[in-house]
C-alpha cells in the first residue's frame, strides 16, 4: 500500500501515522466507549472497454478512488479521514468495484495490525462496499462480499455501506 497522504476536514493533511495516531487518541480519550472503524471506497467515473474501443484510445484514461475511514464512537458522534489514489488500466465495471474493495480491504488491513500493536481498546471493524441490489452492481455482490468476508472482514454493501456511497463518494 502506498503512503499517499490523507485529509480530515478538522486536521488538513496527515500521514497514516498520524491518522492511526487520531484514531488511538480518539479511543484512549474515553477507553470504556463502544468504537467502531469503517473503511470504504468509492470512484466516480466508470470507464468500460467498449466505450474506449469506440474512440480508438489505446489506453484507459486513470481513474481517481477516494477511500474513507471512520472512527466511530457509539452514541458520541466520529471523525473520518480520506485519501485519494490513482489507478490506471481499468477498463471494467467489475475491475473497478474489485479495486474498490480492494483498496478498502488493504488498509483495513494495515488498520488493524498498527491499531494491534499501539493498543488494547477494542473495536469492530467493518468494510463498506460500492455495490448494492439494485443497479449495474448487483451481479457483483456474492463474489465481492465472499472476497472481503473471506478475508475475516465484516462488510455492508448499500444501502448501509455508509463510508463508501456517502463520505468517499463525497471526494470522489
Amino acid at each position: 500500500m502506498d503512503d499517499s497522504l490523507f485529509y480530515s476536514p478538522t486536521e488538513g493533511e496527515l500521514t497514516f501515522a498520524q491518522v492511526l495516531a487520531e484514531i488511538v487518541e480518539l479511543m484512549n480519550h474515553e477507553p470504556q466507549g463502544q468504537y467502531e472503524i469503517v473503511v470504504g471506497t468509492d470512484c466516480h467515473d466508470t470507464p468500460v472497454a467498449e466505450e474506449f474501443n469506440r474512440h480508438r484510445l489505446k489506453k484507459a484514461p486513470p481513474m481517481e478512488f477516494v477511500t474513507a475511514v471512520i472512527i466511530h464512537r457509539l452514541g458520541k458522534g466520529g471523525r473520518y479521514f480520506w485519501r485519494r489514489v490513482r489507478e490506471e488500466n481499468i477498463y471494467t465495471l467489475r475491475q473497478k468495484i474489485y479495486k474498490e474493495a480492494t483498496l478498502s480491504f488493504e488498509l483495513a488491513r494495515r488498520l488493524m495490525r498498527e491499531l494491534a500493536a499501539q493498543t488494547m481498546l477494542e473495536y469492530n471493524l467493518e468494510i463498506h462496499i460500492d455495490v448494492g441490489k439494485h443497479g449495474r452492481t448487483r451481479e457483483l455482490i456474492d463474489e465481492v462480499v465472499g472476497y472481503i468476508r473471506g478475508s475475516g472482514f465484516a462488510v455492508k454493501t448499500k444501502p448501509e455501506a455508509y463510508a463508501a456511497s456517502s463520505v468517499a463518494d463525497k471526494y470522489a
